[in-house]
């Protein structure tokens, strides 16, 4: 009777922090849920898609009865075994992904309430009814003020320290548990990168209900090196907005220049057109060791731990505005501008400053002081070409690469006066910064790159938010009925093996008329190709989300308007209830909704949480060779793996034979297998005959233009009846199918994985 009671009381008080009275919808059965009320859809996932772990190493380190050796089925000293601790590794990622979208999200909020006050209205435009997706699914409110959004986060800050709790010595014990834990903290980010976005976008005044955004310049030329240039770095949008509005309020806006890279330059350029990109993170330290920066401003994530010490080799200045990274530099807040100006000009000192306006009216003075005295030139060939004569080929920087490539080869090159093997290398530089720090010679080789960085600017849309309303009930049938073969999301971090990959990839499928959306660092990289007439992705295509567009949304944050647009897709289209309905939507999204998502440089543990999130949705994500040190997968067997499902029609559990998304996070080793493999992953049961047809007539020509022609060796799992085969490939593939003995199959009417488990959700819930 006593735990009745506190069932009660626990849901009485959910239902008043997420407003259960307004009956914009009925609430569903897991509003603000904690672990355990969507663990048995995560085991449903599991049991198709499995776990697969790649170790680093087999010793557990965390406490002092270690190091223990996990290694040919040892347990350690706790009783965890490998399988079990390479999963509470993963989970710890993905809480450092969470926390850092839910601190940003946080401080975002704060900083814009003092601002705005609480009861600032969330207003997303015109076009855009249902604001909140991931919000209204996960956590049952509609948020419409920003003192809501406080509500929201702190429900994910409860959750994290929860899950962070299970990682401690004696406490989970189960591999599939720590991965069921891993989904929920990465749902959670969704959930915290929303709050962040609609935040920004209410507060600063960002673009959102518009497809057509500025076209806006990257790249280092598009820098005017002859103004004062201050550089910011990471994810955090109060420090550069306050920085644009002291210009604009004083006069300066012509007269200082700003740049920056990584996320922190999509939200400025969201802004402010004027802003430049410099361009994604694998371009930080080459930049910074340019000295074209006369103040660096850091704020929080993807930022050199030592940007003060690369800072003084180029005698930039550095500010560091947040204290998620302060550098052990003096916190100089409640001083005077004109003294922290002095002793930054005179003394070349760095300080941190966490009041916004004051860094911004700093950062402003001191490069403007500085910048007449500063030397800003890119080295000469002929300087090159005696430094590189230094090299010795020894191999040492080749060993350290993480790339592989003989970084030595093209320094040898260089000091023979040929450029030609650096300028390509540069492509393949991630900006690491380990090949200079092992070299035996002291060979500046980030300094030998200026003469191979090109020296061209390009295009990338300025960040445009959230997917309006009235695109997803243009694209709901097509998509769901596989007419438009795929929404491709191309998200994560700049560790790729050729930074042209993203590129080529958006181009091709663009080209073939799926969806494309981009964040990030990816949205960067993609507008650093040039195809014909000498246009970028973005000049080449509509950016509408429509068959063949190609849509900036924004930064990292902004990937929960990609999660949100599939959950938007179940909700608007298909008129299923979101609110408090996890499941439904997720259930709806992995056998209807031909997405996937591509995070081909993906390193960071946001990334990781990004990823795990699209994963608890239905929607795979492949991702780069790099991604494999991730340590885990989530893989079928194909064939041997249970492919049941609900027809919800005919309420009966039906063995569909049909791998369909083959996985929920895969790595593919080259591009080539990335785009032969993308296809397949946007294959769903759901789909027509027609929408069939569509989906493996790309995924058989991308397979015969990438892997040397010939079929799909998998090519019968995927059609059901004769006219799911293409019909330029007709005749080949009806003389293959006779070959191996393939028989028909009836698709399935309705599939839904609801029914086939445990789950407080009726069947009913799926049918509208």
């Amino acid at each position: 009777m006593a735990e009745v009671k506190e069932i009660t009381r626990k849901l009485e008080e959910i239902h008043e922090k997420i407003k259960a009275e307004i009956p914009w919808e009925p609430v569903g059965p897991t509003p603000m849920p904690e672990i355990p009320d969507l663990r048995q859809w995560d085991m449903r996932l599991l049991k198709t898609y499995a776990p697969f772990y790649a170790p680093f190493c087999d010793l557990c380190c965390f406490c002092t009865y270690g190091k223990c050796d996990l290694s040919e089925g040892r347990r350690g000293a706790c009783g965890i075994d490998i399988a079990t601790q390479q999963a509470r590794i993963i989970l710890l990622a993905c809480l450092m992904g969470c926390s850092a979208h839910a601190a940003h999200g946080g401080h975002i909020l704060e900083f814009l309430i003092e601002r705005h006050g609480p009861d600032k209205k969330i207003d997303l435009g015109t076009f855009i009814d249902v604001e909140a997706p991931n919000i209204r699914t996960v956590v049952g409110l509609k948020p419409e003020t920003l003192g809501d959004l406080k509500t929201v986060i702190e429900y994910v800050y409860k959750e994290i320290t929860h899950l962070l709790d299970s990682t401690h010595f004696g406490q989970e014990g189960s591999y599939l548990d720590y991965e069921s834990k891993a989904l929920h903290a990465s749902m959670l980010d969704h959930v915290g990168m929303e709050v962040a976005d609609i935040a920004q976008i209410v507060g600063f005044d960002f673009p959102t209900s518009v497809a057509d955004t500025p076209l806006v310049d990257m790249g280092w030329a598009s820098v005017d090196e002859s103004k004062p240039v201050i550089l910011l770095v990471g994810h955090n949008p109060a420090t550069s907005t306050t920085v644009i509005d002291y210009l604009r309020e004083n006069g300066l806006y012509d007269k200082v220049e700003i740049a920056g890279i990584c996320c922190t330059a999509l939200e400025t350029t969201r802004y402010s057109d004027r802003a430049k990109i410099v361009g994604p993170l694998s371009r930080q330290l080459f930049y910074v060791r340019t000295g074209i920066a006369d103040v660096i401003m850091t704020d929080e994530q993807c930022i050199r731990t030592d940007m003060p010490i690369e800072a003084d080799k180029v005698e930039s200045r550095v500010v560091a505005c947040l204290d998620k990274a302060m550098y052990g530099l003096e916190e100089v807040s409640d001083r005077e501008v004109d003294g922290i100006v002095r002793d930054m000009v005179e003394d070349k000192k760095h300080f941190a400053i966490l009041d916004a306006k004051k860094a911004a009216e700093v950062a402003v003075k001191v490069a403007m002081e500085i910048a007449p005295h500063r030397r800003k030139q890119w080295i000469a060939e002929e300087e090159a070409v005696e430094l590189a004569k230094k090299c010795t080929n020894c191999g040492m920087c080749e060993r350290v690469c993480p790339n592989l490539f003989s970084i030595g080869d093209g320094i040898t090159e260089v000091a023979k006066g040929n450029f030609d093997l650096i300028r390509q290398q540069f492509n393949l530089c991630i900006g690491c910064g380990k090949c200079e720090q092992e070299c035996p010679n002291d060979v500046p080789i980030f300094k030998i790159m200026q003469v191979a960085a090109s020296k061209e600017t390009w295009k990338i849309r300025a960040g445009r938010g959230a997917i309006m309303d009235t695109e997803i009930r243009n694209v709901g049938a097509p998509i769901t009925l596989g007419t438009i073969p795929g929404v491709l999301a191309f998200v994560g971090c700049s560790n790729y093996p050729d930074i042209d990959d993203v590129a080529d990839m958006v181009y091709e499928f663009a080209r073939r008329k799926y969806i494309v959306v981009l964040t990030g660092c990816a949205a960067m990289v993609a507008g650093m190709k040039k195809f014909e007439d000498g246009k970028t992705v973005y000049e080449l295509f509509p950016p509408d989300f429509d068959a063949g567009g190609v849509v900036n949304i924004g930064s990292c944050v902004s990937n929960a308007h990609i999660s949100g647009a599939a959950i938007k897709i179940a909700n608007i289209f298909a008129a299923l209830p979101l609110r408090a309905n996890y499941e439904v939507m997720a259930d709806y999204v992995l056998n209807r909704v031909g997405a996937c998502g591509v995070a081909w440089g993906a390193m960071s543990q946001k990334a990781a949480s990004i990823g795990t999130g699209f994963n608890r949705l239905g929607i795979p994500v492949l991702l780069g060779p790099h991604s494999a040190k991730y340590r885990r997968l989530f893989l079928s067997r194909k064939e041997e793996d249970d492919w049941r499902v609900m027809d919800a029609r005919k309420r009966e559990i039906v063995d569909s034979g049909e791998p369909s998304p083959e996985h929920l996070a895969y790595v593919c080793e080259n591009k080539e297998k990335a785009m032969v493999t993308i296809p397949k992953l946007c294959i769903r049961k759901n789909d027509t005959p027609q929408g069939r047809s569509i989906k493996l007539n790309h995924y058989i020509s991308l397979y015969k233009k990438y892997m040397g022609g010939g079929l799909p060796e998998d090519l019968h799992l995927y059609i059901r009846r004769d006219p799911d085969i293409p019909l330029v490939y007709k005749k080949e593939v009806r003389a293959h199918l006779q070959e191996i003995g393939w028989q028909p199959k009836e698709p399935v009417g309705l599939p839904t994985l609801i029914g086939t488990y445990p789950s407080k959700v009726p069947l009913d819930a799926v049918i509208h």
